[in-house]
């Protein structure tokens, strides 16, 4: 049992709730134009657990290196020696055949496409060492989520996962910039990229703030498309309340309240997937 609680720690397992919802919305979505079955979502489940596994694995082994040199980061599991190189790598290994091994029962298109959704989400962790727009890559890699499980529930070539997808990637990327701030010291003497490094915090904050008027825009024109009512209103107006009070907790001037902010994200996925949920299936 501690050695499972080793592993999930090493994943962050209850980050889960950032991407995994999404993935469900556009299982959801699908769900009005094609029959999708319990089992299908569980299969989406399975794979979006595996897909996640394996990037958070393949971050925490890339960056081992750096995270035994940041203070804040010197207690993860590989820089304590909780969890050794090869294991990392089996686990890794590991993860990213099970996510091949899942899309290989949902469909053939699912199967063909697994190897560059793991190349778009393993690419997040390598992106600081070459770009000042890392925390776009994660966007992208978390945007993955919502096309993944329409295409997963069979879904046809229509807007809404594509408008899923600027949501959640602008929204992850948002918050990623928030967090990135408080690494720019270190970043900037390892020769670390992000944008905090590249525009610095003031700048970075309201870049954040940005990409955050894009997640809201993006599922405003959602309820035009789909047409979900006043239920899927409500669930985006509480979704732009969490996203307000998360950026008024963060200043250039004051960063102390980054980890508060930065955990009101839990909430904006699921409480999307339940109001989009009720939407769908009572209004």
């Amino acid at each position: 049992m501690n050695r499972l609680r080793t592993y999930a720690s090493f994943v962050r397992f209850s980050h889960s709730a950032f991407a995994l919802p999404f993935a469900l919305v556009g299982a959801l979505l699908a769900s009005r134009y094609v029959p999708v079955t319990v089992g299908r979502v569980g299969w989406v489940v399975a794979a979006m657990v595996a897909a996640r596994s394996a990037a958070m694995g393949f971050n925490r082994l890339v960056d081992a290196r750096h995270d035994a040199l940041n203070p804040r980061t010197a207690a993860r599991e590989m820089p304590r020696g909780a969890i050794s190189r090869t294991q990392a790598v089996t686990f890794v290994a590991g993860w990213s055949l099970a996510f091949v091994a899942v899309t290989s029962q949902i469909s053939m298109l699912c199967f063909a496409l697994s190897p560059v959704a793991l190349a778009i989400v393993f690419w997040y962790s390598l992106a600081k060492r070459y770009t000042t727009y890392a925390q776009l890559f994660l966007g992208l890699a978390m945007a993955v989520a919502p096309v993944g499980g329409w295409i997963a529930a069979g879904g046809p070539l229509r807007a809404e996962p594509f408008l899923l997808a600027v949501a959640i990637g602008a929204w992850v990327g948002g918050f990623d910039v928030l967090y990135a701030c408080q690494d720019l010291e270190f970043d900037r003497r390892h020769g670390l990229r992000s944008i905090p490094v590249g525009f610095g915090v003031r700048r970075a904050l309201w870049i954040a703030r940005g990409m955050h008027v894009v997640t809201v825009v993006a599922l405003g024109v959602l309820a035009a498309v789909t047409d979900l009512g006043p239920v899927y209103l409500g669930g985006v107006g509480a979704v732009a309340a969490l996203l307000v009070y998360e950026q008024s907790l963060v200043c250039a001037d004051d960063l102390s309240r980054l980890k508060q902010a930065f955990d009101l994200n839990g909430y904006v996925g699921v409480l999307y997937l339940v109001t989009t949920a009720v939407a769908v299936y009572v209004g």
